[in-house]
């Protein structure tokens, strides 16, 4: 299981910050499969280019720490370093809904993150403030270990932003 991806928008003044946590399991049934919050227990590093409308792409990365909490959720937090921004930190708390969804709660989300298996990847869907909304998928790499993400912004229905990149398991 696999979370992370990180996102800078600036829309006039203002710059959002937004991780989509997102997680990975098997791709195919003969698979072993992976639970996607033991995924981000301990170490995880995600990297991507970010390209918002109009602007130049950016790289952006995170290091995430976990643990998996008495209750079975998952507390993620991460350090958020976009190029030419200072660090900042994000915190996640993601809780089992049923066997192939996931609720969460993210600091730039405004409401709930929705977290569903569609197939071998899963999809992140939730609202910014501003307006924004975001559509992010995570698709396990071979071993488990690994993850493609990419995701879209769109602002009354027009795509504004794109994302691509991976994240790992380091510990």
């Amino acid at each position: 299981m696999a979370f992370v991806l990180r996102y800078r928008f600036m829309l006039g003044e203002r710059a959002l910050l937004c991780l989509p946590l997102v997680a990975l399991i098997g791709a195919a049934p003969a698979q072993p499969t992976l639970d996607p919050l033991r995924f981000f227990e301990g170490r995880t590093v995600s990297q991507s280019t970010v390209k918002i409308m109009l602007k130049k792409p950016y790289s952006a990365r995170s290091i995430g720490q976990g643990r998996i909490e008495s209750d079975g959720s998952l507390t993620l937090v991460q350090q958020v370093l976009d190029e030419g921004q200072p660090a900042k930190q994000r915190r996640w708390r993601v809780r089992r809904a049923d066997a192939d969804s996931f609720t969460a709660v993210m600091t730039e989300a405004v409401g709930p993150v929705a977290i569903d298996r569609v197939g071998p990847a899963y999809r992140f869907r939730f609202k910014m403030k501003d307006g924004l909304n975001v559509e992010q998928w995570m698709k396990p790499l071979p071993g488990l270990k690994a993850a493609e993400m990419s995701a879209k912004i769109k602002k009354m229905g027009v795509t504004v932003a794109k994302s691509e990149g991976t994240i790992r398991k380091i510990g």
